[in-house]
Parts: structure tokens; sequence; C-alpha cells
């Protein structure tokens, strides 16, 4: 998951749902494996796999090396207790799983976690999955896994298919929805005029597409829960699944106020069955998009890679709900973005689900209803396809990712957001002309991010384009070699390039290149930024630093009455030293960062709220936003600012072409993307 080399990496460490810190001292200092380990191992097991880190102690977010004198012993231990069942329900572990890592002259152990499968399914501890012995990992914390969510676990451990089981006696045929029926069939045929299913009654066509079924083991025949889901009225489809709710909402505005315009919802006044959610819920979805004049085979096609990618997110959040579950299945239409959400997370690791081909549907059943009538991809293939109608788009990447609270839920978020800011591709065109056509798309991909984000790495392209690592350093030698788009800095895959002849502005023409220290403010472990013991809270403690300072402003630079440096080279005012400020306006700032600096630890929202408002229409530098927000630098930076800057666009660079400069600064962004929510209105 990451690399480990050296102290400072140790202290960009933070504990997430993917790592955890333990000491491991033991009372003697020579190491043990903590009673907390298998908690973790457990809660990781069950959730996205992580990293345990044994050696390495926590304190107000501060990490320290522990030598660990005798690792193979730890070592040893945790194969043992890992391989009896009495304690550990699976051992996931491999030799490859645990390695011993020097630094420092210190030793300390790596152990990786791996998700389990779904087969191994909730990893428990002492022989017991019920009574608060099993764990999921919940941002920083292991939490007790409630017996009625281990019961979901082993439901999905037992059944490859939630779906086909028979209902009681009291679920019959005359629970269904004609009009459902005989549009379905009617759909059917039209997909299939010659099928032989035409001819059957309802009885018997129920029963070939599965909704109807005999177990021949029992000879036990009715509706099965496929049949009612898809075709049955809400009334007696949440007698079996009490929890069954669908809702559909068009808001008009790409804010995260709950108003919509339109709503489809389990109101009575329609089924309330899946298909006819689907059938209603579809038309909304596409009705403003636009289908370009197109033919072929010498008939006019009328979808685009989108509608195709609309289709299938909403059959995969229908198809993949974890009915038994507490959320509802969502969709939800903005002017920005369209949101789908199921309940339950999902069987595979969401890594897998986006390269395709390893299919593992909750739901089998309803999943061949939808095919019968060419709706839904099979063979894992329908998630590939959604990315690929938004690639074709140059718009964002869609997200995938799961949430555990307060329900478990699966949730896609397809951003109508470009890829590049608006007339990026134009403005290439334009200055390449036919060069920029014929680069392929990898090629037109890291041309605009150089121009847009004014630097390009192997590693960003590779997370925006999804392909091999070697394909895309072949691409990148032919933009530098062979169209001379490019030139690049640096060795390897961890070269920066820039795009050719493209004047930005650099630190030194803002700052001079006369600097006091390479370690500003809060950069050095003796500022106030990362020290409790300082008095931060004051406007002139960070001044009376001499770290602080930078150079004197440049002949050709000035200061505003609010003591912010002003450059011919940015558009707007810089704070780039607390010295500088004017008191009321550095309290001010101070006001601003309020609860990241009087609460050590805080929701991550809270953090980014607190940096958009710091930096609203003025650069601020990275060493001032840790000051005021009282944390180091360095991982404000790699947690925080790079991420909102290249990932989220509510962040922008002063100085683009060189990103990880220690004195780069930054500003929200004029047009900020805004986080759907996926709640439902009253």
């Amino acid at each position: 998951m990451f690399d480990i080399h050296t102290i400072e990496e140790i202290s960009l460490l933070r504990e997430s749902c993917e790592l955890e810190c333990k000491k491991a001292g033991g009372r003697d200092g020579r190491g043990t494996v903590p009673e907390s380990f298998w908690e973790t191992y457990s809660a990781m097991a069950n959730t996205d796999g992580g990293v345990i880190l044994l050696g390495v102690s926590e304190k107000d977010g501060e990490f320290e090396l522990i030598n660990l004198p005798d690792t193979g012993r730890l070592r040893k231990d945790i194969f043992s207790t890992a391989g009896n069942l009495s304690k550990v329900s699976v051992n996931l572990l491999s030799n490859q799983s645990v390695s011993d890592i020097q630094i420092d002259g210190k030793a300390i152990l790596r152990v990786d976690v791996p998700r389990a499968k779904r087969s191994q399914r909730p990893v428990f501890l002492n022989g017991n999955p019920l009574g608060g012995n099993a764990y999921r990992r919940l941002h920083e914390n292991d939490q007790k896994l409630t017996d009625d969510e281990v019961k979901r676990f082993l439901a999905e451990q037992v059944e490859d298919s939630r779906d086909s089981w028979i209902l009681p006696a009291g679920f019959g045929l005359d629970d269904l929805c004609q009009e459902s029926i005989r549009a379905y069939r009617q759909a059917h045929q039209n997909l299939n005029p010659a099928h032989p299913w035409g001819s059957l009654d309802d009885a018997a066509f129920l029963a070939q597409i599965g909704a109807w079924r005999q177990d021949r083991m029992t000879g036990k025949q009715g509706l099965t829960q496929a049949g009612l889901l898809m075709f049955g009225t809400h009334p007696v489809i949440q007698q079996a699944f009490p929890y069954y709710m669908l809702d559909y909402q068009e808001r008009p505005e790409a804010k995260t106020e709950l108003r919509w315009i339109d709503r489809v919802t389990l109101d009575g006044s329609w089924s309330g069955n899946l298909y006819d959610f689907y059938r209603k819920v579809y038309p909304k979805l596409m009705a403003d998009l636009k289908t370009p004049f197109h033919l072929e085979g010498g008939e006019r096609k009328q979808e685009t890679p989108v509608h195709v990618a609309l289709r299938e997110a909403l059959v995969n959040a229908l198809v993949h709900a974890d009915y038994s579950d507490r959320a509802s299945v969502l969709v939800v239409k903005r002017p920005d973005m369209f949101g789908f959400r199921n309940p339950g997370t999902m069987r595979i690791p969401v890594e897998v689900a986006l390269k395709g081909g390893e299919a593992d549907c909750r739901n089998r059943l309803l999943h061949q209803m939808f095919r019968y009538v060419g709706l839904g991809e099979q063979s894992g293939s329908g998630i590939p396809k959604i990315m690929e109608g938004w690639r074709l788009s140059h718009w964002r990447p869609p997200e995938l990712y799961e949430k555990l609270e307060p329900y478990d839920q699966t949730i896609m978020e397809l951003r109508m957001l470009d890829l590049f800011p608006p007339g990026t591709v134009s403005l290439l065109r334009k200055k390449y002309g036919p060069r920029y056509e014929q680069l392929g798309y990898e090629g037109q991909v890291a041309v605009a991010l150089a121009l847009t984000e004014g630097t390009l790495t192997h590693g960003r392209l590779a997370q925006l384009t999804g392909r091999h690592p070697a394909d895309l350093s072949r691409v990148l030698h032919q933009l530098v070699h062979d169209a001379q788009l490019l030139i690049s800095a640096g060795n390897g895959r961890g070269a920066v390039y820039h795009l050719a002849n493209l004047d930005l502005p650099q630190p030194d023409d803002v700052f001079g290149k006369e600097i006091s220290s390479p370690h500003l403010a809060a950069s050095s472990p003796h500022l106030a930024a990362s020290s409790p013991h300082l008095a931060a809270s004051s406007p002139h403690l960070a001044a009376s630093s001499p770290h602080l300072a930078a150079s004197s402003p440049h002949l050709d630079s000035s200061r505003d009455v609010q003591g912010r440096l002003v450059s011919s080279h940015l558009p707007h005012p810089i704070v780039d030293d607390v010295k500088f400020l004017a008191p009321n306006f550095c309290a001010q700032m101070e006001q601003l960062a309020n609860i990241p600096r009087t609460k050590r630890k805080i929701d991550r929202e809270i953090m980014k709220r607190t940096i958009h408002a710091l930096c609203e229409n003025q650069y601020v530098t990275l060493d001032c936003i840790a000051v005021f927000v009282r944390r180091n630098a360095k991982s404000m930076q790699s947690q925080f600012l790079t991420p909102m800057v290249r990932d989220e666009r509510s962040l922008e660079w002063a100085f683009p072409a060189t990103p990880n400069d220690p004195r780069q600064a930054y500003i929200t962004a004029k047009e900020m993307p805004v986080d759907m929510e996926m709640e439902e209105s009253e």
C-alpha cells in the first residue's frame, strides 16, 4: 500500500482506516504482540485491508520509532496465533505479509492485512462470531460488529445469490402487478420477436425467468424473492423486506441542500417494484442529455456512451443492493452530477470492480431478469462501461466507494465536471492543430494536464487514465522526444513533465532566490504549528521565529494594508509571513481556523472547509496554513492540500510548475465543486 524507508516518512504517517500503529514494546522492552493487534486484524480483514506497524508509537499526532530487538519472536507469535482457530477464525497472512523494517538503526515490524474474501468474512476472534468478537474498521478505530451485522456477513458468505430463496406459502402470483408483467413481456418480445417464451402464459413465463421456482430437493415451489422485488407491489414487498425503499430525486442546484424539483418514491401512486422504478427513472435521467446525429450500420444511433453509462449505473444499483439492510436505494440527478446509492457494501474490492472481469452479483436472478430485456452487462463489465462512457466525454473519472455510516452502502458518483477546465481542449487544438488530435487519448490527457496543472507525473497520468505503467512510459517518451510537446526534469517514473514553451510564475519571481531557511515555519518541529507547547494563539508568535521569515519583499513587490505580499507575478495578494500581518487581520485568520487550532482530532470535512476559508480570494503559503491550523506542514500538504488541488479541484496552486516547492501557496478555486449528499429529503 505504501513504502517506508526513512524517519521522515514515518513522521508523515497518520492513523487511518488503512493504517494502525502500535507501540508493542512490552513490559521488558523486548517487544510483544498486543492483544489489540487481533482486533485491528479482524477489523481490517472485514473492511478493506490495511497495514499494522508494530514498534511505532503515536502521541498528539506525532509518530516515534520504538526499537524491537527481537522481531523474529514477534513474527513467530503472530503466525502461531493466526493459525489457532480458537483465537482467530482464519489466517490471511503469508510469509510476505510480515516484514522487518530498519530505520535509523531501529527495527519495526510491518504486517500487511489483506481484505478477506466473501467466503471468509466475518473474520472473528475467540471462536464465536457473535457477542462482539468481530470488528470492522471505521475511520482510525476498530468498531465491534453488532450481531445483526455479523448475520448479514454470514448470509453473504453462504449465499451466492441473495434473491433466489422461495418465499413462504403466503406469497403468490396474486401479489404481482399485472401491468408490470405485461410491460416486461412486451419489452422482451420487442427485443426477441421469435423467442419461444413469447407463446407461454404468464405463470410459465415467470418460471422461465426465475420469478417462480421449484426446489428439486424438497419439492417446494413458489414465488422467489427476485420475482417479488421485480414485479410485486409495494405493501407486499415491504412485508418480505421491511427496510425496502426506493427514491429518485432531481435537485435544481449543485448544492448539498436537500431540495428537489422532481421525485419518484414509494408514495402509493404506482406499483413500487424495481422494474417500474427503472421504467420511471431512466427517462428522467436521460431527459437533458444531448443525442448527436450518428449513423451506425445505416441507421441513426439514438444513444451515446453517456446514455449507456447511466443505464448501467441504474441497473447496477438495483441488482447489487442488499434489500435486508437499512439504507435506501437512492438516485440523485443534479446539474453537475448523477449519484447512485444502494444498501450494502461491495462483494469484491473496489479496485477489482473498476478493472472488470470479475463478477459477484448479490442478486443474480434480478440481474438475469434485467438482461433478458437488454438491460445490464454481465461478467463484471458493467462498471468498466460506465468508466468508458465518462472517459469519452472528458469528464472527471467516476467515483465508486463504500460508506459504513450510518448504514452499509455503496455509492457511485458520476460528475459532469470536465477533466480539464473549460476551453482547455479547444485551446490545445488551436495551438497544436492535427498534432494534438493524433496523440491518442493518453497523450491528449497528458498534454492537457501539463497545461492545467502546470506539471505532470507518471503517477498522476496513471491515476486518471488507468493504463499500465509501461504503456504510459512509452506515451511520455513520445511526447518528449518525438512530438516535443513536453519537457522533463528527473529520471524514470519520478520525472516531472512541463508543457514546452509555457511561462508560469515561479517562487523565485515572487520571493527571490535568497531564503533565510529551507525549512519554513510549520515544517520545523520547533514552530507553533507542530508544537502544542507554543502559544500559537498569539498573532505575533510565528513572527518571533527567525525560521519563519522569507527574504525581504522585492523592489517590484509591496504589502497591502493587511500585510500581505503583492506581486506583479500573481493576480491576488499572498499571505507569506505571519509576522508582517496586521494584528486585526491575523486575528481574523486565527478565528477562521478556530476549530483545528483548539481540537487535535477533527472531521476531515471541517479541515477542508477551514482551508477554503483561509484561502478565499488570497494565496496562503503552505507554512502559514500550517501555522494557522496548528498542524505539520508536510502532513497538511500530503493529506489535504495536494489532493484538494489535483483530485477535488477546490484549490489552485500559486506556482503550478513547482507543486512541491516549500514556498508553495494556495487559493480557493473560483468554482469550487460541491460534494454530493446521498441523503433522503423529508
